[in-house]
């Protein structure tokens, strides 16, 4: 039986200004944009070339959880520098690359699956890029 991880909640305060960031500054694409009624807002968008989504919105019925309160959440790329100076071009405060070298953290990047750039969504909901080792 196939589990396949299809939607991430991610809350927000302000739904126009993180689907901004979302679209705009991350390049997801908008796969949904209703209301429902006058006070709940749902927004799905899902980053390029991923088989899952997240969902902002307003009102009852997307989280309960507080804004920026989400941390950990993990994008794969297959290029850490070309990804991290997309995100820089389009004006997210992203840190350097980053690896694991003796327990800790530190500058530039490592061998496979220890390459690394942090970054926050408006809201203060902690983002990771990790790449991934190329394809034999």
């Amino acid at each position: 039986m196939d589990w396949k991880l299809e939607l991430v909640p991610i809350p927000v305060a302000d739904v126009e200004r993180a689907k901004h960031f979302y679209s705009e500054q991350m390049g997801f694409a908008v796969d949904h944009d209703m209301c429902v009624g006058d006070e709940v807002r749902i927004v799905q968008l899902t980053p390029p070339g991923s088989g899952c989504s997240i969902v902002i919105g307003a009102g009852d019925g997307v989280t309960e959880v507080r804004p920026g309160s989400v941390q950990g959440i993990q994008l794969v790329v297959p290029d850490i520098a070309a990804a991290r100076a997309q995100l820089v071009a389009r004006g997210v405060d992203a840190g350097p690359v980053q690896h694991v070298e003796n327990g800790a953290m530190a500058d530039g990047p490592g061998g496979a699956w220890n390459s690394f750039v942090y970054f926050s969504d408006p809201d203060g909901n902690g983002w990771a890029l990790q790449e991934r080792p190329p394809e034999d």
